[in-house]
């Protein structure tokens, strides 16, 4: 093995410090620390221990930091003035983890762990330091091994010690107080006592990312799904990959297993496969595997059990494989716990675990998640019916059929739900009225038809045959006309579905008068023959320039049918007055369609069947909103809403969510409700099998939304679940989805996934016509890139979106902005008077710029703001050279103290700093800055109340410099001069910040004089 030098251990510690926690890290700080060891430098060596035990502690290999702490405490022992201030304060620090760590490595004899936690109790009290530590780590040894009294002694111990600098921070005491209410089954008491962190009030490393995993079941328990279901979304995010954290994914896991979303907790399994392994630290592959098998067991239970689920040990596993292997080693776990702890506590926690119920049924997240195969044909639905059980009296199945009648001759949304619940009980019942079995054949050759079926035409014409016989004119007529609907469906010959249609209308009009359907039946072959007539006009003549024309007698001939019909078939009114809205919005008449569809929905309510208003209110809905009529468009959809409460398409339930989730996101005030309808939207549009058409937009929408409520996290979650599907969309909705993304992973400060994400929509823009939409994504990209301190690849895009911007000359706010932030960007690595000339170079170009911009439209607040800012911000430049020359005349000074052992390259680089200012360079820089920001207070205050802290601080860094020029008088004044105008403004127009600030700062110039 190579020795490693002094310089490379400590470039190697430095380096480990901010690689990625996990097993990488921990070898090579396992590496380091021996290299140290061996250098003989004991300093050295203790800053690799220190820097091993933290390496360990935020991995799954936690239980390993014992040999490491314990060589550390001996090096305290041996030579307690070696460790500084800080360093003692880490060591005590670090022995709450070890306290941790021995209650949970099963291997440690009890004797042991408690010889710890007395060890840990002595050394706190000689250092001074409050046994509150000391007392939560007892606390959970003594829940682990049974002893409840001493664990609620020491529970009230650990709270009634003082707090001081060896304690946890709140947020994590209000993880583990909360969790020890929870053991007493006191959920709503450790939410309570958790709400500052999961509200972000109360943060620190590993919080709320724990307890909002924690969290999960408690919520559920008390019935509170909506905020569980927020948790699980931001916390997942928060947990996903990070190795310490493997217990908190595991609880992301179990919720999904425990709420109706198995194959979600598939997914995140699936992500997470490289650590379901045997993990060092036994206590948290206890909590992760044990997890995962609640999950197991629930897809198990629901047929899937050989499905392929994640490899174990390098061997594909499927559900049934991977069960069995983990419950024997989590059993094995518990066993070793209770054999060292001499209770069964932890296993049987273990098994009431795994045995979990699930909570609920379903509840929709949000998120894409593919559904979980089918693992046998699904049955049709049978909806609960009095007397249903394994066979039904003859009185109740005569009770079922005529509800079945009843739905279908209303047209009601259940009806197939009810004929299939009749096909199920029919070959139980000892006689059947052979009519039954004609309506019923009747059902199921319709619903073959609208699935298109090539049988359907024969399945109808028995259909028709089986009326005939039973004497049933009405139905023959219905038939008949389906018969005319199937043929056209097929694309059948435009004569041959004429012909159809009017033998189904002569059989109609045949019909004996006083039967009660006849007009009914003659209403409906008359609206039938308007819409396919219709259809097949279009299909004689699809190139024809008299599209106007055709929509024109088809609005004819459905004014005449509501004439004509109007009292004695409402529904099929209804219908044509639909029909009627939707040609008028063909023709560009939306304000034609607007009263039809309001009226074909109200007809449609009226006459019994609030389902069938359901399309024309969203339709009417959509139309209002073109029209910029929202409130008008809010109260459809609402509407529609409301009655769509029986419908049964799961395509429409989701269309109706979605419009109005739609139009309360546009309200700009309801972003919570949008929310909800949103949610429950993609739910529907999933059930409909159109994950990736509908549910994408309105996860798309949901994303939004929950932006709009401030839940970015959420938003995030969500929209990068769907990205896959919204990206076929189109390059529009492609580019726009994706710069939506990265406006929300730049508000979580994720800003490098947020700059590849607008690069990547740039990317997409790049042959487009107009430039200005790369540009701006060009721009946004380089301030991510910007703010996450990637300065070469910040400049490159700033410099394209730069070049793009100039190409349009249109943006010149869009140029000063980049040209500003170059300026900055030059002289982030060192402050030289070269670097100083480059960014003074680019703050005048944007000056140019913003001239040229105002030469053309003088007036232009917005213009004049950005050229007072850049004059600010050029003083600033100024200001900022003068202080580095400052401190490097500082640091020369110091030099000169020290003996002179410059090398030949130290000489070289010396060579290339710049030249000290001399004392007026700098006087005459000061005198610049001070009239840049004069002249900017001078725009300010021409622009009015809305500029006015502009103008403040303006004013403020004049005097600041003249103070340091040595003119404090001069300094004074202006900020006097402003607290008199200040006092001279009318009360109302006097900010209330202004002069209390202004005053301060005269008092602070007169203090340095």
């Amino acid at each position: 093995m190579t020795t490693l030098t002094r310089e490379e251990i400590v470039r190697g510690l430095a380096e480990n410090r901010e690689s990625p926690n996990g097993a990488a890290r921990n070898a090579h700080a396992e590496a380091l620390a021996g290299a140290a060891e061996t250098s003989g430098d004991q300093a050295l060596f203790r800053e690799a221990l220190d820097n091993l035990i933290n390496a360990y502690l935020y991995s799954s290999e936690s239980s390993r930091m014992l040999v490491p702490f314990a060589r550390l405490l001996q090096e305290y022992d041996k030579d307690p003035g070696a460790f500084s201030h800080w360093d003692a304060h880490s060591l005590f620090w670090q022995f709450k983890w070890v306290a941790s760590a021995i209650s949970d490595s099963p291997g440690i004899p009890l004797e042991s762990a408690t010889g710890w936690l007395d060890e840990m109790d002595r050394r706190y009290r000689i250092a001074g330091y409050s046994e509150r530590p000391v007392r939560e780590a007892e606390l959970w040894l003594a829940d682990a091994i049974g002893e409840d009294e001493r664990a609620e002694r020491a529970f009230r111990r650990w709270l009634a010690a003082e707090r001081d600098d060896m304690s946890d921070c709140r947020a994590c005491e209000l993880n583990g107080q909360g969790q020890y209410a929870v053991l007493h089954g006191k959920d709503a008491e450790a939410l309570e006592l958790w709400k500052p962190v999961l509200d972000g009030d109360l943060t620190c490393a590993e919080e709320p990312h724990r307890l909002l995993a924690t969290s999960l079941l408690p919520l559920l328990r008390l019935g509170r799904a909506d905020e569980a279901r927020s948790h699980h979304l931001r916390g997942y995010r928060m947990a996903r990959g990070n190795e310490s954290l493997l217990p908190s994914v595991g609880k992301h896991i179990e919720f999904c297993a425990l709420t109706g979303n198995e194959f979600r907790g598939l997914e995140i399994l699936a992500e997470h496969a490289a650590h379901v392994a045997p993990l060092a630290n036994l206590d948290d592959r206890l909590a992760f595997h044990g997890a995962i098998l609640v999950l197991l067991r629930r897809l198990r239970e629901l047929g899937h059990g050989r499905t392929p689920a994640v490899p174990y040990e390098g061997t594909p596993r499927s559900v049934d494989e991977l069960y069995e292997v983990l419950y024997a080693g989590c059993l094995d776990i518990a066993r070793q716990f209770d054999a060292r702890n001499g209770t069964t506590r932890v296993s049987d926690r273990f098994h009431a675990q795994v045995d979990r119920e699930p909570l609920l049924a379903a509840l929709p997240l949000g998120v894409r998640s593919a559904a979980l195969p089918q693992t046998a044909p699904a049955p049709a639905p049978v909806p609960a019916a009095p007397g249903s059980g394994p066979a039904l009296t003859a009185a109740a199945f005569n009770d079922l059929v005529e509800r079945a009648r009843r739905a279908r001759d209303m047209g009601h949304p259940g009806t197939d739900a009810l004929w299939a619940e009749v096909a199920v009980r029919l070959d139980a019942q000892p006689e059947v009225d052979p009519l039954v079995r004609a309506d019923l054949a009747d059902q199921q050759a319709l619903a073959a038809g609208r699935r298109g079926d090539k049988e359907a035409p024969e399945l109808l014409s028995a259909v028709r045959e089986n009326y005939r016989a039973l004497g049933l004119a009405e139905r023959v007529a219905l038939a008949e006309l389906r018969l005319a609907g199937v043929a056209a469906q097929s694309g059948a010959a435009p004569a041959e579905v004429r012909a159809l249609l009017r033998a189904a209308l002569r059989s109609a009009e045949a019909l004996d008068a006083a039967e009660p359907l006849r007009a009914r039946r003659i209403a409906l072959a008359e609206l039938s023959a308007i819409r396919m007539e219709s259809y097949l006009r279009s299909v004689e003549a699809p190139d024809a320039d008299d599209h106007h024309d055709h929509h024109g007698v088809l609005a004819a001939e459905l004014t005449d049918f509501v004439a004509a019909h109007e009292g004695t078939a409402a529904d099929l009114v209804a219908e044509a007055e639909e029909m009627l809205g939707r040609v008028a919005l063909t023709q560009g008449d939306p304000e034609r369609a607007v009263p039809l569809l309001a009226a074909s929905a109200a007809r449609a309510v009226l006459a019994g069947r609030p389902w069938q208003a359901v399309d024309p209110l969203v339709l009417r809905a959509g139309v209002l909103m073109t029209l910029e009529r929202p409130e008008e468009a809010e109260v459809a959809a609402r509407s529609a809403l409301e009655h769509a409460a029986e419908v049964t398409d799961a395509e429409t339930q989701g269309v109706v969510r979605l419009t109005l989730a739609d139009i309360l996101l546009q309200r700009g005030d309801a972003a919570g409700e949008s929310a909800e309808h949103a949610l429950a939207g993609a739910h529907w549009f999933d059930q409909a099998g159109l994950t990736a058409d509908g549910g994408a937009h309105a996860r798309l929408l949901l994303a939004r939304a929950y932006a709009g409520d401030g839940r970015s996290a959420e938003a995030a979650e969500v929209l990068q679940s769907a990205l896959v599907d919204l990206l076929e969309h189109g390059d529009q909705q492609a580019v726009s989805v994706r710069e939506f993304l990265g406006d929300l992973l730049r508000r979580l400060n994720e800003l490098r996934p947020a700059a590849e994400q607008y690069l990547l929509a740039a990317e997409v823009t790049k042959d487009w016509e107009d430039p200005r939409p790369q540009a701006g994504l060009a721009h946004s990209a380089a301030d991510a890139l910007n703010d996450a301190g990637m300065a070469v690849e910040a400049a490159a895009a700033y410099g394209r979106a730069l070049e793009l911007h100039r190409l349009t000359g249109e943006v010149p706010v869009a140029e000063v902005r980049i040209l500003r932030s170059l300026a900055w960007l030059g002289l982030r690595e060192e402050v030289t008077v070269a670097t100083v000339a480059g960014a003074r170079k680019r703050m005048e170009e944007a000056v140019e710029v913003l001239e040229a911009a105002l030469a053309a439209d003088p007036g232009a607040p917005g213009l004049r703001s950005e050229l007072a800012q850049t004059w600010h911000q050029l003083a600033q430049v100024l200001d900022r050279h003068v202080h580095a020359n400052g401190r490097s005349q500082e640091d020369e000074d110091e030099d000169d103290d020290e003996e002179d052992e410059d090398t030949e390259g130290e000489a070289e680089a010396e060579a290339e700093q710049a030249t000290p200012l001399s004392p007026a360079e700098v006087d005459a820089l000061r005198l610049e800055e001070i009239e840049l920001w004069d002249r900017a207070a001078r725009v300010y205050a021409e622009l009015g109340p809305d500029h006015l802290r502009d103008r403040f601080q303006s004013l403020n860094n004049a005097a600041w410099t003249e103070q340091e020029r040595g003119d404090a008088d001069a300094g004074s004044d202006r900020v006097c001069a402003l607290i008199d105008e200040a006092r001279a403004l009318p009360e109302g127009d006097l900010p209330d910040w202004l002069l209390p600030a202004a005053e301060r700062l005269l008092a602070q110039l007169n203090d340095r004089d």
